[in-house]
């Protein structure tokens, strides 16, 4: 029963963690048309840094579910919470020392696919 229950929240978190990726491809490819080919990619690595640390704590976050399991879910929830504080810090690091960005499109494109999570309650039931 709770395997059924986490794979369905865990395919929802999944579509929603998908919804953020398409967003910060669309965003690149406006940004792209319209400032160029380093704004473009500067925005792709925005997008980047905030997506994949969204789903790695999805799969942490939604990795058990029920009563029976609290505890289990606690420290699930908390590890996935340090882990993409980690890797979101770590990636911004990265981006800013190793690759040339264009400072506004890369916050741009962070900042909205960050506040794209808050919408995806519109396109999905759960």
């Amino acid at each position: 029963m709770s395997r059924t229950l986490a794979g369905r929240y865990r395919k929802t978190a999944y579509k929603g963690v998908l919804l953020q990726g398409c967003c910060a491809i669309i965003i690149a490819i406006i940004i792209f048309i319209g400032w160029g080919f380093t704004a473009g990619t500067s925005a792709l690595a925005g997008g980047f840094v905030s997506v994949v640390p969204n789903f790695v704590f999805a799969m942490y976050a939604f990795r058990y579910v029920g009563a029976s399991k609290s505890e289990l879910v606690y420290v699930s929830l908390k590890r996935g919470n340090a882990l993409k504080f980690l890797l979101t810090i770590c990636f911004f690091a990265l981006v800013f020392k190793y690759f040339t960005v264009m400072a506004m499109p890369f916050f741009i494109c962070y900042i909205l696919v960050m506040f794209s999570q808050w919408y995806a309650h519109i396109f999905f039931n759960h």
